[in-house]
């Protein structure tokens, strides 16, 4: 059985790509924003903001929670939808 890395050991491997893809997501909402910004009400701009609020949180299943933020809700009748 693999021994699992230590959480520095992961920490520090991860470092700058997960600050790279932040400043990124930082400097996209920055143009946005210096394009003239969009309404507050706009549902995915929210579901950017309500990420942003859970990557603050310690929770264990941030991805999980994001994933489905920007999931679309289950239809029963989704074969039919085709």
């Amino acid at each position: 059985m693999p021994i699992a890395p230590a959480a520095s050991d992961v920490f520090d491997r991860e470092f700058l790509g997960v600050r790279a893809r932040l400043i990124d997501i930082a400097a996209t909402l920055d143009r946005i924003d210096r394009a003239g910004g969009l309404p507050d009400d706009n549902p995915r701009l929210d579901q950017i903001r309500r990420s942003a609020r859970l990557l603050a949180t310690d929770a264990p299943d941030r991805a999980a929670q994001i994933q489905m933020l920007f999931s679309l809700p289950y239809r029963d009748d989704w074969q039919k939808a085709r």
